[in-house]
């Protein structure tokens, strides 16, 4: 395993340290989507040299969302989940396989899928019986008589192979057995914790993207050979993000909003990309109505319709009756890694104070994070500068009665972003607790060069602890 970027760190949480590849570590990462980031994790943690090179981590780093897909890297997939039509045939390789390496002499036990595999069977039970209460027992059981060598076969298979799981018929959809059971939204397999992602073999297996796990349909060929431990190949694609605003009207419902926002992505032209839903109205849309936009996710043509971790994530895996310890680990991982760059979703305030020799140098981030949605907020001296310059911007006030009054909207959730620099001993003090405050409601901070240098020196001369500052050039790779 390589670490080119120097990535991999520990994460403790409720006492026990997982190992991590830290986002952080690659400054550019901020700029990237909930999705690339969740890609630049998998490239980080699996870069070796060979199938994953620090050239791979290199172009999605330097992605150019507006360019046609044309770069290749190569994904590997947390887990692999197959329903019984699709997935038979795979163990059914795996146990020819096993039969061919003890023809040669070798040791059969050694093949085994190389990454979690996970079987559903769905759809099998016939509803031979109706009417009554004893209805479902009767059909699952004359399922079971009706293919007895089937299962058989399949149970031989979840105690023969490691990693090969068996969810049995009569459970539910492999869609909804995967959200409620299966996905971990963080996994954790040798020591180390890292974003659940996923492929299956079926188109609707983006409903599992409503709990921000990143998954898709894929054959069952491609679904075989990422159990056998080799990445998909896959070209970086493009992003269309979908701002939400807020609550549904009073006598609508959730299957209104499903279909509008299918018509929407069915106009707007989605095919092959990622889709990823932020704004201040996510958090209205329950965890059910995220899992079924992600489940229409083929009806639009997209690869993948992604919600982010959030409150409500946590909810429903409190919901589903998820052990507290991985909630907690979900909660810990996600703040960890969204902290390595905007908070997500990206949207919201960016509140900007500069001193006069800095101005120049954020008129070109000012104007790009006001073209991508952002309200700009800025001190007086900033926002008449870049009101001159066509930029449009609300005046607030950094200090009021002696503190930092921009700290309470970072408190409030109010302020997504913040460019600070310092200047003067009482400005370094209120960009102190603005930065404490940033880290701790974990905010994306940034400053301009000359800023950043000024920070410094002004942590270490008041014996401060050094907090780590990023160029809102970093912003603009």
């Amino acid at each position: 395993m390589s670490d080119t970027f120097g990535a991999r760190g520990t994460l403790s949480v409720a006492g026990v340290d997982y190992q991590i590849f830290r986002l952080s570590a690659v400054p550019a990462a901020a700029r990237l989507p909930f999705t690339h980031k969740v890609l630049l994790e998998n490239l980080l943690r699996t870069e070796d040299g060979l199938n994953v090179t620090a050239e791979q981590i290199r172009l999605l780093v330097e992605w150019d969302p507006s360019a046609e897909p044309e770069d290749e890297i190569a994904f590997t997939p947390a887990r692999v989940l197959m329903q019984d039509f699709t997935g038979v045939p795979c163990v059914v390789d795996l146990a020819t396989m096993r039969e061919a390496v003890l023809a040669l002499g070798g040791d059969p036990s050694r093949i085994n899928p190389l990454a979690p595999a996970e079987l559903v069977i769905d759809h099998s039970v016939v509803a031979d019986f109706f009417g009554s209460e004893k209805a479902f027992g009767l059909n699952v059981d004359l399922e079971y008589e009706r293919n007895f060598e089937r299962y058989q076969f399949l149970r031989w298979g979840q105690t023969a192979f490691r990693e090969f799981k068996v969810v049995p018929p009569g459970t539910g959809i492999v869609h909804q057995v995967n959200i409620e059971n299966l996905a971990r939204v963080v996994m954790v397999r040798n020591g180390f914790a890292y974003p659940d992602t996923c492929v299956g073999t079926d188109s609707h297996t983006t409903m599992v993207n409503g709990l921000g796990v990143l998954g898709w349909g894929v054959g069952g060929i491609e679904a075989e050979a990422a159990m056998l431990g080799q990445p998909v190949s896959m070209l970086i694609p493009r992003v269309v993000g979908f701002k939400l605003t807020g609550d549904l009207p009073a006598g609508t419902t959730a299957t209104d909003l499903v279909l509008t926002i299918t018509q929407l992505l069915r106009q707007h032209g989605v095919v092959g990309k990622f889709v990823e839903f932020y704004g201040e109205g996510v958090g209205a849309v329950p965890l059910a109505n995220r899992a079924t936009i992600g489940n229409m996710s083929p009806e639009y043509g997209s690869t993948a319709a992604i919600f982010p971790i959030d409150e409500e994530t946590l909810k429903y895996l409190r919901l589903t009756g998820r052990e507290e310890s991985q909630i907690e680990l979900v909660e810990a991982y996600a703040k960890a890694q969204s902290g390595a760059g905007v908070k997500l979703p990206v949207s919201g305030k960016v509140f900007i104070s500069v001193k006069d020799s800095d101005k120049k140098h954020i008129v070109s981030a000012a104007k790009r994070l006001y073209d991508q949605g952002f309200e700009l907020v800025a001190t007086r001296g900033t926002a008449t500068y870049l009101l001159e310059k066509g930029i449009p911007v609300q005046v607030v006030n950094k200090v009021l009665e002696g503190r930092p009054h921009i700290v309470d909207a970072i408190k409030n959730n109010e302020i997504c972003m913040v460019i600070n620099t310092t200047l003067g001993a009482q400005a370094v003090e209120d960009s102190f607790s603005i930065r404490r405050n940033t880290l701790i409601n974990n905010v994306a901070y940034y400053t301009t060069a000359s800023g950043a240098r000024a920070a410094v020196d002004g942590i270490i001369a008041t014996s401060q602890s050094k907090l780590e500052v990023k160029s809102i050039q970093e912003y603009l790779k």
